[in-house]
């Protein structure tokens, strides 16, 4: 059987993640991020997922998701009831997972070219 790489037809694809790293395209990242398929915003300031703040959303709410996936960390854990409904006055869903999880997640929803953001969290 031959096997082909085929990578996607946008500029940032995430390979992976867990609760130490994320592998963005060729990169290996250690410190919090945020990726949609057109953007990568490294260094996001967020190092608890239960300590956000509605604030900690600019960066991603200005990339106009359709549903934002946070990736939590190693372990599945939720972020304040405040940042939900920034999420959700906005009309736009947010589903809090481990890493692995929201990597996998996003992978398949920028492959069917959804509109989406993922942003992750490394302490």
């Amino acid at each position: 059987m031959q096997l082909n790489l085929e990578r996607p037809d946008y500029p940032f694809f995430l390979r992976g993640a867990d609760g130490a790293g994320a592998l963005v395209n060729d990169r290996r990242l250690t410190a919090s991020f945020v990726v949609a398929p057109d953007t990568l915003v490294e260094a996001w300031p967020v190092r608890d997922v239960r300590q956000m703040t509605p604030a900690d959303l600019d960066v991603v709410l200005a990339l106009a998701p359709e549903l934002v996936v946070l990736g939590t960390g190693p372990t599945q854990a939720f972020p304040p009831a405040a940042v939900m409904a920034a999420c959700l006055q906005h009309g736009i869903g947010l589903e809090a997972m481990t890493n692995a999880a929201a990597a996998r997640t996003y992978s398949v929803l920028a492959g069917e070219g959804r509109r989406v953001v993922a942003a992750f969290v490394f302490p």
